[in-house]
């Protein structure tokens, strides 16, 4: 078996091996617990077909949102339902009751995230809140192209690459009947790190619920961390975690995530949603710490189905403040210095907490130093 392409570009968005006549093609995670495509070169026929599909190889070109807007449901539930203003449980909602059919993440009862498809209200509720960790499509493409063909609405949701893999696979074609939904993008960590993570924290007790952005207790500016288990539950604040100040810090994430070219519309998205975080200053009447939404619609057609949403609303300019103030609109990121020692380690580290505490840890200075930049900057009285 050898790689298909070169790890530095590929995003892992699946389209090559589903494309592939001769199936031979298939995901196999490497030593950073990333996957990545893989061929049988005895029974690949040189058809070029993966190179043709993947969005790696033909970049889009960026594109201006026809609309950029803060949002939120009118419904309380709803907004409590998502990790912001619950713009994706409404999208979700509306798109059930047309009789069509919602694909996003979800966890598995192992803690693994993967793509699974909604047909009822009741089984929307695992693909709501944010999953900080790669994942898992297993044939999604292919059932969200068969629903298509039976002339069913789907809305699809998931990262920009995963976006563009599936526009991908459809050739250009746009069906009517397709919405598809992206999160405004930090960069994917690692699936193998999250597996050994939650593994440790949990002690391998039976997990009952995972929420990255548990904003129950302290609020939505303020959101916990939060892992329930048949033995109890461990909710710290987000920022304190180790896993989310990997995250956070560039330190866990795929190679590709470096240099995102799926950012800035080129994923083919019809809207893309995210955080508010700067809603004192942008939209105040939203700023009750109750969850606000940035809504970029990219498209008419995702403009239309959001205004078909009960939201409250007021348009954004999108403009600079926009983008510096709301994480993820960066094409490149500087990865943190110590990436490389990290995933070195990482297969022989006896924790990975300790880990993750040790790279992420703010360098000491020396007490010389200190004492001289205290001399030349003295704190304020």
């Amino acid at each position: 078996m050898q790689p298909v392409s070169d790890k530095r570009f590929c995003c892992g968005c699946e389209t090559c091996a589903v494309c592939c006549p001769q199936h031979c093609i298939r995901m196999e995670e490497d030593e950073e617990g990333f996957r990545y495509p893989v061929t049988d070169r005895e029974r690949c026929t040189g058809c070029g077909l993966c190179e043709r599909i993947c969005p790696e190889r033909h970049p889009a070109a960026a594109r201006t949102p026809v609309e950029c807007l803060a949002a939120r449901a009118r419904d309380a539930a709803m907004c409590a339902a998502g990790s912001s203003g619950g713009i994706f449980p409404l999208l979700a909602a509306a798109t059930i009751r047309s009789g069509g059919v919602v694909f996003g993440a979800v966890f598995t009862p192992e803690g693994e995230v993967v793509h699974r498809r909604a047909e009822t209200l009741e089984a929307i509720r695992p693909l709501l809140k944010s999953k900080y960790v790669q994942s898992r499509l297993d044939g999604v493409y292919a059932e969200v192209i068969a629903s298509l063909r039976e002339g069913r609405r789907v809305l699809f949701t998931g990262t920009p690459c995963q976006i563009a893999g599936l526009h991908a696979l459809l050739r250009g074609a746009r069906p009517e009947g397709l919405l598809t939904a992206e999160c405004l993008c930090h960069g994917v960590p690692s699936p193998g790190l999250w597996r050994r993570y939650l593994r440790e924290i949990s002690g391998g007790r039976r997990i009952l619920r995972i929420d990255f952005r548990d904003k129950s207790r302290s609020g939505w500016q303020h959101y916990r961390f939060t892992v329930c288990t048949e033995k109890g539950t461990r909710s710290i604040p987000a920022r304190k975690d180790p896993y989310m100040k990997g995250f956070r810090r560039e330190l866990t994430l795929r190679p590709s995530c470096y240099a995102c070219p799926f950012k800035s519309g080129r994923s083919g998205s019809d809207l893309t949603l995210c955080d508010l975080w700067n809603v004192a200053e942008a939209a105040p009447q939203f700023d009750d710490d109750r969850g606000a939404s940035l809504v970029l619609a990219n498209t008419e057609a995702g403009a239309a189905h959001f205004r078909a949403l009960d939201t409250e609303h007021a348009a954004l300019s999108y403009d600079e403040r926009v983008r510096a103030r709301n994480g993820g609109f960066s094409e490149q990121v500087a990865a943190h210095p110590l990436r490389g020692v990290f995933f070195r380690e990482l297969a022989a580290a006896g924790s990975v907490v300790d880990l993750l505490r040790r790279m992420v840890r703010p360098p000491r200075k020396h007490p010389l130093l200190s004492k001289l930049s205290e001399l030349f900057h003295p704190r304020p009285s």
